[in-house]
């Protein structure tokens, strides 16, 4: 029989817009690795069905033997993390008993997580933070991540779904979230507005030229001081050892950082936590997702 030395564990990180896969090896490795639109697997109104079809699909043309899957969802998950409670963007994701039906059909264990806690895990390794105190990752990408490592655990709540700080509310906005309530947080600071920006009022921009071409209009720096909002109203409450901030949206060309920074320390609380406060901004590599989820299930079965 082989070690868990030889075998992979296939890592999934779902996103709002797209689906990562690959298979990992204990040194975080990664063969064949797909990055494809979140609507090229999710076709019906069958979540489930859809993810067991592609998974199959996938793990026929993988020549390792698979120790587990693991996957990280854009979504609320139940305190037990099996079950996934609801995604705010992605249609047909409610109520989905994730682990008892794909374990049940792959013959492996199946680990489920919010994608944002495994990609904190990823980048606390690469970069070396102690799990020992409460780290804070902000990832703004489709939506706001924000996952909450207190002692190298995910802090997850009564309910299983603590961090959802996308979903505080923004005094005035009346967009419908997602989530079903209104004015949202995320609809207005995350890369949702920035394409709705695109659609009604930069009409001859692509969303990822947006900053390049008009990074200095009041609108676009507003939105980046709705996040400096978003990322000091947890370090007010929190006073966190270490804040981590990533995701698409941070990575894009033109993206103000240093005005992040400032707008950040500027709704942090003074003295303190501002007077020694220190924000690590993280790589948007493709890859840490996958390798995220991969690491998270090898804790599992190493416990």
């Amino acid at each position: 029989m082989s070690s868990m030395k030889d075998k992979r564990i296939i890592g999934i990180d779902i996103g709002g817009t797209n689906f990562r896969i690959g298979a990992v090896n204990t040194e975080g490795e990664v063969t064949q690795f797909r990055k494809i639109p979140v609507a090229e697997v999710f076709r019906t109104e069958d979540a489930l069905k859809d993810l067991l079809s592609y998974l199959a699909a996938y793990r026929a043309g993988t020549a390792e033997e698979i120790a587990a899957v693991s996957i990280g969802f854009p979504a609320t998950i139940n305190r037990e993390r099996t079950r996934v409670l609801q995604a705010p963007n992605l249609a047909f994701m409610e109520n989905l008993p994730v682990v008892l039906t794909l374990s049940q059909k792959l013959g492996v264990p199946v680990f489920i997580e919010r994608d944002v806690t495994m990609v904190l895990q990823y980048d606390m390794i690469k970069y070396g933070i102690p799990w020992e105190g409460i780290t804070c990752g902000f990832y703004f990408g489709t939506g706001i991540g924000n996952a909450i490592s207190i002692n190298g655990q995910p802090l997850i709540g009564k309910n299983g779904t603590a961090g959802e700080l996308g979903h505080i509310p923004a005094d005035g906005s009346e967009i419908r979230c997602g989530c079903g309530n209104l004015g949202c947080m995320e609809n207005l600071a995350g890369g949702k507005y920035l394409a709705h920006l695109c659609e009604s009022v930069y009409s001859d921009t692509p969303v990822g030229d947006i900053f390049l071409r008009h990074g200095h209009d009041p609108l676009l720096l507003q939105f980046v001081d709705r996040m400096a909002q978003t990322v000091a109203a947890e370090i007010n409450i929190l006073d966190p050892d270490h804040v981590l901030l990533g995701g698409g949206v941070l990575n894009m060309r033109g993206f103000p950082v240093d005005m992040l920074s400032e707008r950040i320390y500027g709704h942090t609380r003074k003295p303190y936590p501002a007077e020694n406060l220190e924000l690590l901004y993280t790589a948007d590599e493709g890859e840490k997702g996958v390798v995220g989820a991969a690491y998270y299930a090898a804790g599992k079965l190493r416990a």
